[in-house]
């Protein structure tokens, strides 16, 4: 009885993933941008647990791993880009440019779905990303309402359709990009083998501390480049011993 309670408990949690999607759905429809960005962040928790839940229990399945994926197609792909539907909406200018313009927003869903099915098929992400993670996208793109909530005068900034569209091709770009980023999960309390883990958790935190949800852009930027520098190093390392080997 108490193994199949285990077995189940992660799947649970992922369910709880989908519905917080659901949920953040019909607010962003509704127009309630803020709640329906708070319900991203809700989700990304549920989708941080049920992956520690089925490593703490040893529950891993195969159904699990199928749920997660089709929660996050939705919670990851298509509430951002129902709030982003909304942020071209809100946009002056929109009407101006093209009445078409704002479904360019779904290509994040679609996109989305893309970077998820590579990830369940790409043996080389067992311990690393290839291609920016859905959740970080999707926190990206709900920090918007929340910045503007709370420092209405970047409103000019963010809601300029010719902002967004730029936005949503650079997006879906890094969402299915070969390019390798670090995975936050500590497989030790090693210093120099978690380094750049620990100066991302450290900038996280002081920028969080400081600029609240408009820190989120520059965290997102800092994960990426510090990515970039992780593997750019290891990667001339590896070079630079074959050579010596040679």
């Amino acid at each position: 009885m108490r193994k199949r309670v285990k077995k189940h408990v992660p799947n649970a949690i992922t369910c709880c993933n989908l519905f917080s999607g659901c949920v953040g759905i019909v607010f962003a429809v509704q127009g309630n941008l803020v709640t329906a960005a708070y319900a991203v962040f809700l989700a990304a928790i549920f989708d941080f647990f049920d992956g520690f839940a089925a490593r703490v229990l040893q529950s891993f399945s195969g159904i699990g791993k199928e749920l997660d994926s089709l929660a996050d197609v939705v919670s990851f792909g298509v509430l951002p880009s129902a709030i982003l539907y909304q942020l071209f909406l809100q946009a002056p200018q929109i009407h101006a440019v093209s009445q078409f313009l704002n479904f360019s927003a779904f290509l994040i869903a679609v996109f989305s779905m893309l970077r998820l099915a590579k990830f369940n098929t790409d043996t080389r992400q067992a311990e690393i990303f290839i291609g920016l993670p859905t959740p970080a996208n999707a926190i990206l793109i709900a920090s918007f309402p929340l910045i503007i909530d709370q420092h209405p005068g970047l409103s000019k900034i963010i809601l300029n359709p010719f902002v967004l569209s730029a936005f949503v091709v650079v997006m879906c770009a890094l969402l299915v990009a070969e390019l390798p980023l670090m995975s936050l999960k500590f497989k030790n309390k090693d210093l120099n083998k978690n380094i750049y883990r620990y100066l991302l958790l450290l900038f996280s935190a002081i920028l969080i501390l400081f600029f609240k949800f408009a820190a989120v852009p520059v965290v997102i930027f800092i994960y990426i480049t510090l990515s970039i520098v992780q593997f750019k190093i290891a990667h001339d390392d590896v070079a630079g011993a074959q050579k010596e080997s040679q």
